[in-house]
């Protein structure tokens, strides 16, 4: 009889990270949606944020960081080449190696796309939540962040 509390507690934990991956799922869509990133894949989508904050890389070392034959990551690097999004260039202590890099235009796509997700949350947590929510969404974030944090 004794095991009854902790099997409640234990399901509804269960319970609890399901509707939390479920939430988080819907909210990345949401920002995903207001960013207008639907376009790329998720793989074009890590290669960019990658080379944003790693800076310039060749194709193989990408596709090493992502776990990618060299081959796919070929098309990857294509098609955002094709978009504007990555240029390349002469790796100067390699030449025959080629460096890839950000464009201006992407890093002004990210800037906008960022700015346009916060302007929507920032948006939708001030129409839709009381003051008094917000504080305890806020308390919820650290704990989310104790989750995460090592």
């Amino acid at each position: 009889m004794n095991d009854q509390p902790e099997n409640f507690q234990a399901l509804r934990t269960a319970a609890l990270a399901q509707d939390l991956r479920a939430l988080t799922g819907k909210l990345k869509r949401r920002l995903r949606e207001q960013a207008g990133v639907n376009d790329l894949t998720p793989s074009q989508v890590s290669v960019l944020l990658r080379l944003e904050k790693d800076g310039p890389a060749t194709a193989s070392s990408l596709a090493r960081a992502e776990a990618m034959r060299p081959q796919s990551m070929g098309s990857v690097v294509a098609a955002l080449e094709s978009a504007g999004l990555v240029s390349g260039g002469p790796d100067p202590t390699d030449g025959r190696q080629t460096l890839l890099s950000l464009t201006d235009a992407c890093r002004k796509w990210v800037k906008e796309g960022r700015a346009a997700r916060q302007d929507w949350l920032t948006r939708t947590l001030q129409a839709r939540l009381s003051p008094e929510e917000q504080n305890k969404l806020a308390e919820a974030v650290e704990l989310l962040k104790r989750l995460i944090d090592d």
